[in-house]
């Protein structure tokens, strides 16, 4: 599963370029600013960056310096229309180029043959974990567990799959708020836990198992993803 980081201030582009992409089966992690984004890509959150270079607090370039620092490829997005800019961004190592406004669709197209050719895989449109119980196909936006449907808020699904994506790695509540709303919901990390009960109830007996508390740290999937 390839995550996808946006790194866009309006609000607007994020919410749209993300449910493109989760449609398509990516994982995406938003930001707001550059701190956030340099922030994210540090942390190795990332496969790939989609980057607006006109961000409010930094450069976008600067995020993009750190993005190359880590060779994680980027897709540049900006209102820059002249030449030199485009240029600039790649020379400076942005892998596409994207110019405002642009196709949703194309954005995602361009996300997919960019980790293609470093070699990443595209998104499977269905996974299986713990010998199957778990079955996640996002394309359908559809969990089951022992083969049933469960019918779960759209926020249930995003903690269910922000954790499927590193089964046995530990996620913190912040980074369950990033992926499921958006580094601008900075109070929503407190309700977390509520989200994960609920979630839990709907795996029962299982719940516990298959969503585990590590205590002081956070949350991860207490099943294994099948070969």
């Amino acid at each position: 599963m390839s995550t996808v980081l946006v790194v866009e201030d309006e609000r607007d582009i994020r919410d749209l370029l993300r449910r493109y992409l989760e449609r398509e089966g990516y994982a995406v992690l938003t930001a707001a600013t550059g701190t956030e984004g340099i922030t994210a890509v540090e942390d190795g959150a990332a496969d790939l960056v989609l980057l607006d270079l006109g961000l409010p607090d930094v450069d976008g370039f600067e995020v993009l310096s750190v993005a190359r620092l880590h060779r994680v490829p980027v897709v540049a997005l900006t209102a820059r229309s002249a030449v030199e800019d485009r240029i600039r961004g790649l020379e400076q190592g942005a892998d596409d180029y994207v110019t405002k406004p642009f196709s949703p669709r194309e954005v995602v197209l361009r996300v997919g043959a960019v980790l293609a050719r470093r070699g990443v895989a595209s998104p499977d449109t269905a996974e299986t974990y713990g010998g199957g119980r778990l079955q996640l196909d996002r394309s359908r936006h559809e969990a089951t567990w022992d083969g049933a449907v469960l019918d779960l808020t759209p926020t249930e699904w995003g903690i269910l799959t922000a954790l499927a994506d590193r089964p046995g790695r530990v996620s913190s509540r912040l980074e369950l708020v990033n992926r499921v709303r958006g580094y601008e919901f900075a109070g929503y990390e407190r309700t977390i836990d509520s989200h994960v009960k609920n979630l839990r109830h709907k795996l029962a007996p299982d719940g516990a198992t298959v969503v585990e508390t590590v205590l002081g740290a956070g949350y991860r999937l207490g099943v294994r993803r099948d070969a």
